[in-house]
C-alpha cells in the first residue's frame, strides 16, 4: 500500500474559530503523541474523508503540517455532529516507528460459509475487532477472517483461529469467540407447541374475594322458649 498523506495547517486558537473554519470545508484538529505536546491544526475536511475510508483508525498515516514537519500519526478519535454524524473535530496520535503499540483492527470478514448456504445456518458475529500488538510498521489495515471453514453447524471461529503475520502479536483473549452458525428456526415446531397462559397474572382475572359479612358471621340459632 502506498503512503497515505494528509497536509495540515497549524492553528491560532485566538484567531480562528471552528464555525468559520467548517463553513470553509476545513476541519479543526489537534496533534499529540509521543514527544509531542498538543498541537493546534486545520485539514480540508473533504481530504479527510478520503483518507478515512483508505486508512481507517488502524493504518499509521503521514501528517505533512506547514512548518515543514512529517508526523507518523494513527487517527485517534473523530468527532461527529449529533444530527449528521458528519466529522467536526480530530484527534492524531503520533506514534514513535520504533516503539511497539496497541490498536484496535477492523476484522474483515470473506468468502462464503456452506453451513449458512446449503444448511441455511444463521452467522452470528461475536467480535468486529480485536487488539493488536505491534510496531506502527507493521500494524495491518484489517485481519481477513474467511468463512469458507464454517461448513457444519458446529463450526466457529475463535481469536486463536486468525491468521496475522508474525511480526503482530494478538492482545484479545484467544479463546474468545468471533463467530459462530446458528442452526436455523423450527417454525413448524415452535407453532405447534402450545401456548400455556398463567390466567392468574391477566388483569381482571377472578380472584379470591373476601367474605361478606352476612357469608362471615355464622347464623344464630333460635332459642326456644
Amino acid at each position: 500500500m502506498d503512503k497515505l498523506q494528509i497536509k495540515a495547517v497549524l492553528r491560532d486558537l485566538k484567531t480562528t474559530k471552528p464555525q468559520k473554519l467548517r463553513k470553509e470545508g476545513r476541519l479543526p484538529a489537534v496533534l499529540y503523541g509521543n514527544k509531542v505536546q498538543n498541537v493546534s491544526l486545520t485539514i480540508d475536511a473533504r481530504e479527510f474523508d478520503k483518507l478515512l475510508k483508505k486508512a481507517g483508525e488502524s493504518t499509521v498515516v503521514e501528517l505533512l503540517t506547514d512548518d515543514g514537519k512529517i508526523h507518523p500519526v494513527l487517527i485517534h478519535d473523530i468527532q461527529n455532529h449529533y444530527l449528521t454524524s458528519v466529522p467536526t473535530h480530530v484527534d492524531f496520535y503520533e506514534v514513535s516507528m520504533t516503539q511497539k503499540l496497541k490498536a484496535a483492527v477492523v476484522l474483515e470478514f470473506t468468502g462464503e460459509s456452506i453451513a449458512v448456504k446449503t444448511l441455511g445456518g444463521v452467522l452470528v458475529k461475536v467480535l468486529s475487532e480485536v487488539e493488536v500488538e505491534c510496531l506502527p510498521a507493521d500494524l495491518p489495515h484489517n485481519i481477513a477472517v474467511s468463512l469458507d471453514i464454517l461448513k457444519t453447524l458446529q463450526d466457529t471461529i475463535h481469536v486463536k483461529d486468525l491468521p496475522v503475520p508474525a511480526k503482530v502479536k494478538i492482545i484479545t483473549s484467544p479463546d474468545e469467540l468471533v463467530i459462530k452458525v446458528q442452526p436455523p428456526r423450527d417454525v413448524e415446531a415452535e407453532l405447534s407447541t402450545p401456548v400455556v397462559e398463567d390466567v392468574s397474572k391477566v388483569e381482571g382475572a377472578a380472584e379470591e374475594k373476601p367474605a361478606t359479612t352476612a357469608e362471615a358471621t355464622p347464623a344464630k340459632t333460635e332459642e326456644k322458649k
